[in-house]
């Protein structure tokens, strides 16, 4: 019995090492690669800026209460400046590296400025933006989470005018005007929804007629041709949804 046992035993041994010859090399396999994480600027966002800016206002009169100014004579030009802050709304959508969009821009603004009238030196003539909008396209490039971007399109503010005399406010106008507005900004996605970014824009504003009324009585005074342009430079903070982040292997 203890030979035909030690028969199996000594079969056994020499047969595996000819099976384990006849078996296929183990195939390696390799590590799968790894996940490269893709910011997609795509979809709709929201958010505030807050910054400063100025206004170049440059005033001319054309007409006092006794009649026409022939020709018209420069009262002189100032630059207001100040704070503002507000928010924006809009879209993006992305291909390849290239990102295009639209948004709307409003802001609360304080810029303020004033010179003597060097046409009636007594007087000091006030310009004050209450209130910036705009509504632009833009086109940018984006490298992942970094967009660099231009603007332009529309642009609107508000505006209030005093003549001021000794401190005392003596007559005003007020007025909406339209223009047109460049810009460009600077933007960093920090998480998949959350953005934040520089920018800077210049607003062209042209001039505008202003009829000017006495403080009290509103009786007319003059009328002025103002012309303005404005610069102002934000950071902003947004918020998107509508477009993941894009795994590309």
């Amino acid at each position: 019995m203890k030979k035909t046992l030690l028969g199996a035993v000594s079969l056994v041994l020499s047969v595996t090492p000819a099976l384990a010859a006849d078996l296929p090399a183990r195939t390696y396999t390799k590590a799968p690669a790894m996940v490269a994480a893709i910011y997609d600027w795509s979809g709709f966002y929201i958010g505030i800026n807050g910054g400063g800016g100025s206004s170049r206002d440059c005033w001319t009169n054309t007409t006092t209460a006794l009649g026409p100014v022939v020709p018209s004579v420069s009262e002189g030009c100032h630059n207001g400046s100040g704070g503002m802050v507000g928010g924006q709304i809009g879209y993006r959508w992305q291909s390849s590296n290239f990102v295009f969009g639209v948004e709307g821009q409003g802001d609360w603004a304080d810029f303020k400025g004033s010179n003597t009238s060097v046409f009636a030196p007594g007087t000091v003539n006030q310009t004050k933006v209450d209130a910036i909008g705009l509504l632009t396209g833009q086109a940018g490039y984006a490298w992942n989470n970094v967009l660099w971007y231009v603007k332009g399109g529309a642009a609107v503010t508000d505006n209030k005018y005093n003549g001021i005399v000794g401190g005392v406010i003596i007559d005003q106008a007020t007025g909406t005007r339209w223009g047109g507005a460049i810009g460009t900004g600077l933007e960093v996605g920090f998480a998949p929804n959350w953005s934040v970014g520089v920018e800077y824009d210049h607003l062209f504003m042209g001039g505008r007629t202003l009829n000017f009324t006495a403080i009290p009585g509103g009786a007319f005074t003059r009328t002025d041709n103002v012309k303005q342009d404005v610069d102002m430079a934000s950071v902003r903070v947004n918020y998107r949804w509508g477009g993941p982040v894009v795994p590309k292997y």
